[in-house]
């Protein structure tokens, strides 16, 4: 089996377990996303979504934002975790997103990842979940699962997301991530796995991974 066949049947088995992937953190606009996504670092998308209805109801624009201390803000992200580093970020990406682009959240990757607390894979996530650009966000789950499939060799998470880029077509880079994402949370997870049950790995597991 070529490589190219491996990953049309991955991608078939991904599209049959979830032909319809609903983004999974809740937000209503790009703002909202953004900083949904921003507390999703090391920080699970459940409890995210049960954090920033409070936030949201205080500030749910940069406008509304900035007129609370980031320690105000800290004290309500902590169920997220990082909440003194992600306070600031959240404080201060609002203040610039006023000052520079009046109030609206850019849709290119480069002024995104000059915003504070945003790094690639945050930018990547609006980008193609609000903006409809082609990318492909590689978490840290991503990246396991794409090293146990044999897609990437495991060594950094920007190869995984250039070994999928490249072996995944353009137009399925938004679903697929997505599709990976649900897949792992229930069938293929870091801890407790039986790789024998698994509708993947019983058939595209590393032999190396398999003692």
């Amino acid at each position: 089996m070529t490589k190219a066949e491996k990953v049309n049947d991955i991608l078939a088995i991904l599209e049959h377990y979830y032909p319809h992937p609903p983004i999974p953190l809740h937000h209503k606009d790009a703002y909202t996303l953004l900083i949904s996504v921003l507390l999703s670092a090391q920080c699970t998308d459940e409890r995210v979504n049960k954090t920033t209805p409070s936030l949201f109801k205080q500030a749910d624009n940069p406008y509304d934002m900035v007129k609370m201390s980031v320690d105000e803000i800290r004290e309500i992200i902590k169920p997220c975790g990082l909440s003194p580093m992600k306070s600031k970020g959240i404080y201060g990406l609002s203040k610039i997103l006023i000052e520079k682009y009046d109030g609206k959240v850019p849709d290119s990757f480069e002024a995104l990842e000059e915003l504070p607390a945003v790094g690639h894979k945050t930018a990547s996530v609006v980008m193609t979940q609000w903006f409809g650009v082609p990318a492909f966000p590689v978490d840290t789950h991503i990246h396991r699962l794409a090293y146990r499939w044999g897609l990437s060799n495991g060594k950094s998470v920007e190869q995984t997301e250039k070994d999928l880029k490249r072996l995944i077509p353009e137009s399925k880079w938004n679903k697929a991530h997505l599709q990976i994402i649900y897949f792992g949370r229930e069938y293929c997870p870091a801890r407790g796995h039986v790789w024998e049950t698994c509708p993947i790995c019983s058939k595209y597991m590393r032999k190396d991974l398999r003692d």
